[in-house]
C-alpha cells in the first residue's frame, strides 16, 4: 500500500514539473509582450519632468494593457500575434497618452517614444551627438573646409558632425556637391535623400546630416522620422472631443480637463451634459474663495443621484485638492455619476489627483480664421448692428482682425513677437467698448489717432516691453484702423486678407470670415515667404531641448549618488577638459587692469578688463568643476556650493554663480564652449588694442563677452575726441564708405540677418525657398555729433536691431538699413539682426 502511494506521489511530482516547465515555456513566449509593456510604462512616466500635468496612473496603464490583450485574434502564431499585440500596445499608449498633452508637445513624445523603445534604432554617440551631450573637439578653423554646397552658417555644425562621425561623413560622400545638390535646394529634403546614399545609412543617421546641414527642415525630419519607426501615418492622433472621450469615463475615475489659458470647455460640456443626461442633472461651480464647502456638497448629492458636476479653474484652489482627494476616495457613486474637473497647468497640481484622472487637454484651434470666429461668437447680431452705424461694424471687423493677428503671430515667437504676450478675449472686450464709444452714427468725425493711441499704450500695447514689438503692433493699427478703409463710402475695401461688408448685418461679416482658407498664409501678419524655415528651426531646437531634460536621471541633488553624479556629470567634466585642451587659459596669472596714468582710451581699458574678467571666470569654473571632480571621485567632502553647482548641472541649467560673472547661454554645455572660445579670441584683441590696429580690422562682435559695453567705450572715446558730452553722439552706419564727421570709424563684420536680405544696398523680401538666416556686408559704425546728416535719409531707412543671439533677448545696439521706403512691411517682416553663433 505504502508503495503504491509513494509511486503515486512520484508520478504526480513528475507531471507538476512537466507541466509547470510547460506552463513556463507558454509564459515566457509572452515575456516580450511584457518586457515591451514595461518598457513604455516607464517612457510615460518620464514625461513629469517636462510638465507637472503629464502624470500617469499603473492602474490606468494596466487597463490599456488589458485593452490590448483583447484584440481580436487572427489565427496568426503566437510569433505574429505578440508583434501585433505590441504594436497595438504601443499605438492605444500613444493615442491615450497624447490626449493628454499639449500639440506642441507630441513631437517631442514620439521621438522619446522611439528612443525608449527602439534603442537599437541608434548607434553609439547618436542620440548624444543629437541632444547636443556629446562634445566635438572642433579646431577654429576647420567649419572652413565645409563641402561647398553647404552654407556658411553651417560650418561649425558640418565640422561637428565630421569629428563625431568621420567614417559617416565618407560613406555619405558629402564632398561631391552633384550628388547633393538637389538635397541642398529641396523645400523638402527629408523626402530627397540621395538614393546612392539612402541605401548606406540608417533613418537616425539621415537626421543627424539634417540637424548639421538643414535645421530649417530638422522639425519635418524628425516628425517623418517618428512616424516610420511608430508604424503611423502621422504624429497627430484623432482628435478627441469631450462626447467622444466620455465613452471611456467611469463614474469612479475624475475628468480632469487641462486647459490652455483664455479657453473654456463649458459650452461643449454643457452641450454633452444636455444629450447625454439632461441639462438639469448637471451642475457647475466656479472654484475660488468660499466655494469649496457648495463643491463638497454638490459632489456628495450628485455622486448618490448619479448627475454630472463640473468644477471648473481647480488651480485657483491647490491647496483644497487633498481634501477633494479624500472625499472622493470615500464616495461609492451612482454609475451615471461624472466628475469633471478643469485647470490650467500648475506646478503644484497633487499628483495622485493628477495620476487617478483621465486626462484631455483642451485648446484653442490654432489659426487666424478660427480666432475671428471665436471673437464673433462672444458678439450677438443685434450687437453688430446697434445704432446702425456701418462704421462701427466695420471698426469691430478690423478689431477682431487685429485680434486675430496679434494673437496667431505668437506662433513665430521669436520672429513674430521676441516673446508670448498675454493677448486675451478681455483685451477684445476692452477694445470693442473703446470703438462702441466712439464710432456711433455716421462715422465722420471718428478719432482714430485716439483709438490708436488707447490700443498702443493702455489695451494691447501695455503688455509689450520690447520696443521693435511695439513698432510692430503700432504699424498694424494704422494699417487696419485706417480711417481711409473704414468708411461707408466708396469700392469694396479690405482689411488685412479680407474684404470689409458694407453692412452692419452679423451674417455679412461672419461669411467674409468662412471665405478664408483654413491654414494661415504668412502674409496675413506680414511675415517672410520662408518664416515656415525658421519656425522649424525654432521649434526642433525647443524639441532638442525638452529630449534633453527627459534623459535627466531622476534624482535629487540633496542625495549624493555617486555612480548617478559620475554618470550624469561626467560629459560636462569632460567637455571642460577638452575644450581646454591645448590653451594655457587655466595656467594663465594676470592682475587686474590699473589706469594708474588715466591716459588709457576707453576701447583699450574695457579690453583690458574683458580679458581679465575672463581669464578670472575660467579660473572660477575650473576651480568649481574641479571641486565636483573630486567629490565625484571620494578625495573632497561635499559642501553646499558644490551641492549647488551639482544640482543646477544635474538638472542641465547654467550654474547661477557662473550666470553673475556673464550672462550667457542657459544651457551649460552651450555656456562653458561660449565662455572658452571668447576668451581665446580676447588674446588677439588684447594685442590688437595695444598695438593700434585693432580699429582697423573687421571686429566680429561675437567674440566678446558684452559687446554693448564695447560700443560704450567706442562712444566715450569719440566723446573724449570731439570733446563734447556722450548725449550728444549719435550712432551711424553705413555700406557706403566713411561717415560723415566719425573720429573713430569700425567695420563690423558676421552678422547675420532674419526676416529678409540685405546686399549692403537695399534690403529684399525673403523668398520660400531663401535660407532662414543669411550673412550681411560688413558695415563701418560711428558715433557722431548730433548736429552732422543721417549717412541715409530717415525716410528710407528702418531700425533693425542687433541682438546677442537667435533667441532675441538682449539687445545689443540697432542699426539703420536702407530699405527704399514702405518701412511697415519691413517692421511686419520681423527684421532683426544676430551676433554669429559660437
Amino acid at each position: 500500500m505504502t508503495k503504491a502511494s509513494s509511486i503515486t506521489i512520484s508520478d504526480s511530482l513528475t507531471e507538476s514539473v512537466r507541466l509547470q516547465s510547460s506552463l513556463d515555456q507558454e509564459r515566457n513566449t509572452y515575456l516580450p509582450l511584457a518586457e515591451s509593456g514595461s518598457c513604455l510604462f516607464f517612457v510615460i512616466s518620464d514625461l513629469a519632468k517636462i510638465n507637472n500635468m503629464y502624470r500617469f496612473s499603473l492602474a490606468a496603464f494596466l487597463r490599456i494593457f488589458q485593452r490590448a490583450l483583447h484584440t481580436q485574434h487572427d489565427g496568426s502564431g503566437t510569433e505574429t500575434r505578440i508583434k501585433n499585440l505590441v504594436y497595438r500596445l504601443q499605438v492605444m499608449v500613444y493615442e491615450y497618452v497624447c490626449q493628454s498633452l499639449f500639440k506642441e508637445d507630441r513631437l517631442m513624445f514620439a521621438v522619446h517614444m522611439v528612443h525608449g523603445m527602439k534603442p537599437k534604432l541608434f548607434q553609439e554617440n547618436e542620440w548624444e551627438a543629437f541632444t547636443g551631450v556629446l562634445v566635438a573637439d572642433v579646431k577654429a578653423d576647420s567649419s572652413r573646409s565645409r563641402p561647398s554646397w553647404v552654407e556658411e552658417e553651417r560650418g561649425q555644425a558640418i565640422a561637428a558632425f565630421k569629428v563625431n562621425f568621420p567614417k559617416l561623413f565618407n560613406d555619405m560622400n558629402l564632398d561631391d556637391g552633384s550628388t547633393w545638390s538637389n538635397f541642398s535646394r529641396s523645400s523638402q529634403c527629408e523626402l530627397e535623400f540621395p538614393s546612392s546614399v539612402e541605401k548606406r545609412v540608417s533613418a537616425f543617421q539621415q537626421v543627424l546630416l539634417i540637424q548639421a546641414v538643414r535645421p530649417d527642415r530638422l522639425q519635418s525630419a524628425m516628425a517623418h522620422f517618428a512616424c516610420n519607426c511608430l508604424e503611423m501615418k502621422e504624429l497627430s492622433p484623432p482628435t478627441v472631443n469631450l462626447k467622444k472621450l466620455y465613452q471611456e469615463t467611469l463614474s469612479t475615475e475624475p475628468i480632469l480637463v487641462v486647459i490652455s489659458p483664455g479657453v473654456d470647455p463649458s459650452q461643449e460640456l454643457q452641450e454633452l451634459a444636455s444629450e447625454i443626461i439632461g441639462f438639469d442633472k448637471y451642475h457647475q461651480v466656479a472654484m475660488g474663495q468660499g466655494q469649496s464647502e457648495i463643491a463638497m456638497q454638490l459632489l456628495s448629492e450628485c455622486a448618490l443621484k448619479g448627475e454630472w458636476l463640473c468644477l471648473k479653474n481647480i488651480h485657483l484652489v491647490t491647496a483644497w485638492l487633498q481634501s477633494l482627494e479624500k472625499e472622493l476616495n470615500s464616495l461609492k457613486p451612482h454609475n451615471d455619476f461624472r466628475l469633471w474637473l478643469t485647470t490650467e497647468v500648475h506646478p503644484k497640481f497633487p499628483t495622485i489627483l493628477l495620476q487617478s484622472s483621465l486626462k484631455i487637454t483642451y485648446e484653442a484651434p490654432p489659426g487666424v480664421k478660427k480666432n475671428l470666429l471665436r471673437s464673433y461668437e462672444t458678439w450677438t447680431p443685434e450687437y453688430i448692428s446697434r445704432g446702425g452705424s456701418v462704421v462701427r461694424a466695420q471698426a469691430l471687423f478690423a478689431l477682431t482682425w487685429f485680434h486675430a493677428v496679434v494673437q496667431e503671430r505668437r506662433m513665430y515667437i521669436p520672429q513674430g513677437w521676441t516673446k508670448f504676450y498675454e493677448f486675451s478675449l478681455s483685451d477684445l472686450r476692452a477694445g470693442a467698448n473703446i470703438i462702441d464709444r466712439l464710432c456711433s452714427g455716421s462715422g465722420q468725425n471718428v478719432q482714430w489717432q485716439f483709438i490708436h493711441g488707447l490700443f498702443e499704450f493702455a489695451i494691447y500695447g501695455g503688455r509689450v516691453d520690447n520696443p521693435f514689438d511695439m513698432s510692430v503692433m503700432v504699424s498694424y493699427l494704422k494699417q487696419f484702423f485706417d480711417p481711409s478703409v473704414l468708411s461707408s463710402q466708396g469700392k469694396t475695401k479690405r482689411v488685412g486678407q479680407l474684404k470689409i461688408p458694407n453692412s452692419t448685418n452679423y451674417t455679412d461679416y461672419i461669411e467674409a470670415i468662412e471665405a478664408l482658407p483654413e491654414f494661415d498664409k504668412p502674409s496675413y501678419f506680414g511675415l517672410p515667404e520662408n518664416i515656415e524655415r525658421s519656425a522649424q528651426r525654432i521649434i526642433s531646437s525647443q524639441v532638442i531641448s525638452q529630449l534633453r531634460i527627459l534623459q535627466r536621471a531622476d534624482v535629487k541633488a540633496s542625495k549624493f549618488d555617486k555612480e548617478v553624479w559620475a554618470n550624469e556629470l561626467g560629459p560636462i567634466l569632460n567637455l571642460w577638459k577638452k575644450l581646454n585642451q591645448g590653451s594655457n587659459l587655466i595656467q594663465q596669472k594676470i592682475a587686474a587692469p590699473s589706469d594708474k596714468s588715466g591716459k588709457e582710451l576707453p576701447i583699450v581699458s574695457f579690453i583690458l578688463l574683458e580679458r581679465y574678467n575672463a581669464i578670472r571666470l575660467v579660473h572660477n569654473v575650473h576651480a568649481s568643476l574641479s571641486g565636483l571632480s573630486k567629490v565625484i571621485r571620494g578625495t573632497q567632502l561635499l559642501n553646499s556650493e558644490t551641492q549647488n553647482l551639482a544640482a543646477a548641472l544635474l538638472n542641465q541649467e547654467t550654474p547661477i554663480v557662473w550666470l553673475k560673472s556673464w550672462d550667457g547661454p542657459e544651457d551649460p554645455i552651450q555656456y562653458l564652449r561660449g565662455l572658452v572660445s571668447r576668451a581665446q579670441s580676447m588674446q588677439s584683441w588684447v594685442e590688437r588694442a595695444e598695438g593700434n590696429s585693432l580699429l582697423r580690422d573687421t571686429l566680429d562682435l561675437s567674440e566678446l563677452f558684452h559687446p554693448d559695453t564695447f560700443l560704450n567705450a567706442l562712444r566715450q572715446q569719440t566723446a573724449r575726441e570731439v570733446g563734447c558730452s556722450m548725449d550728444s553722439l549719435k550712432f551711424a552706419c553705413s555700406w557706403k564708405g566713411n561717415i560723415q564727421g566719425a573720429k573713430y570709424c569700425v567695420k563690423l563684420g558676421g552678422l547675420q540677418l532674419e526676416g529678409c536680405s540685405f546686399d549692403g544696398s537695399r534690403m529684399s523680401e525673403n523668398q520660400r525657398d531663401s535660407p532662414s538666416v543669411s550673412a550681411i556686408p560688413p558695415c563701418l559704425v560711428a558715433w557722431i555729433p548730433a548736429e552732422f546728416p543721417d549717412p541715409y535719409s530717415i525716410d528710407d531707412t528702418i531700425s533693425v536691431p542687433i541682438y546677442y543671439s537667435s533667441t532675441r533677448d538682449h539687445i545689443v545696439a540697432k542699426l539703420e538699413l536702407p530699405c527704399g521706403g514702405n518701412q511697415n512691411t519691413w517692421l511686419q517682416c520681423g527684421a532683426a539682426l544676430f551676433l554669429k553663433n559660437h
